[in-house]
């Protein structure tokens, strides 16, 4: 037999009678066919762990390269994509509305991009310090009927995505983006329905902190005949069945979370975060 249970050259084994070994043949046709067999086992079996590390690294878990490609991408699309794309001038919001109503916003003001020097309250200023300010852009929007106005705003931190991770976990666990003392401004324009929306105007607000995207999101809404409001109620509560506040009852709630979120998944879609990891 030849090296590895192989038959060699010259004449066939024979039995201790004389006859020609025909077990011992069987045998090494059997042996073949295992080793052929074992080999293709390892072709598929290494293909498979391949193709699963491979797929791995396309979809990436929080760590991974495609992540992190994705959150240096993110932060860098104030200075790489038209205002026109990152703020549109027209939004759809289907089933933002109360009742699952469909919504459609339009831009009345576009405020220049600049740093956030004046654009918080002290105390939200304070709050989004640690993660720095890289750019910060913002726009109004008023609704079909012209009677709400909401200014949404895309902050573009100096943050890596540890800061972003630690900044998210403050806001969940003190709820800051419940704290009315922590809304976001508004942003109004001359000779536009914003024109009277001022800090005392604010009804309603959403702030996300993303943790897959170096950038805060926010939206705060109002009234645009300019009246003021003493009790200014975080979205999530005015979008509760039930609730009888003013903002709830006008559907604010509704128009801060859902222009937020739109600008939220369009901010992730274009940055080609591979998973929308709750912010």
């Amino acid at each position: 037999m030849a090296p590895g249970g192989v038959p060699g050259g010259g004449r066939p084994a024979t039995s201790t009678f004389g006859r020609p070994d025909t077990h011992s043949r069987l045998f090494a046709r059997r042996t073949r066919a295992q080793v052929v067999a074992a080999a293709v086992c390892l072709v598929l079996g290494t293909g498979l762990i391949g193709g699963a590390v491979t797929g791995a690294w396309l979809a990436d878990g929080p760590e991974g390269p495609g992540t992190r490609h994705a959150f240096a991408v993110a932060g860098d699309l104030w200075h790489e994509v038209p205002v026109d794309q990152l703020l549109p001038p027209t939004v759809q919001g289907r089933g933002a509305g109360p009742g699952e109503a469909d919504r459609v916003w339009t831009r009345i003001a576009v405020a220049p991009d600049s740093g956030c020097e004046g654009a918080f309250d002290a105390l939200l200023g304070r709050a989004l310090a640690p993660v720095g300010c890289e750019r910060l852009l913002r726009a109004t929007y008023t609704d079909a009927t012209q009677s709400h106005v909401t200014t949404v705003g895309l902050l573009f931190t100096e943050a890596d995505a540890a800061g972003m991770e630690a900044l998210a976990r403050r806001f969940d666990r003190e709820r800051l983006d419940r704290r009315s003392d922590l809304m976001p401004l508004p942003y109004g324009a001359k000779g536009t329905a914003s024109e009277g929306f001022g800090p005392e105007q604010r009804a309603s607000w959403a702030i996300s902190v993303l943790t897959d995207a170096p950038v805060v999101v926010y939206a705060v809404s109002g009234w645009a005949d300019g009246r003021a409001v003493d009790e200014p109620q975080p979205a999530e509560d005015a979008m509760r069945s039930g609730a009888t506040t003013a903002p709830a009852q006008a559907g604010l709630g509704h128009e801060a979370r859902g222009l937020a979120d739109r600008f939220e998944r369009a901010l992730r879609q274009r940055a080609g975060t591979p998973t929308e990891r709750p912010s």
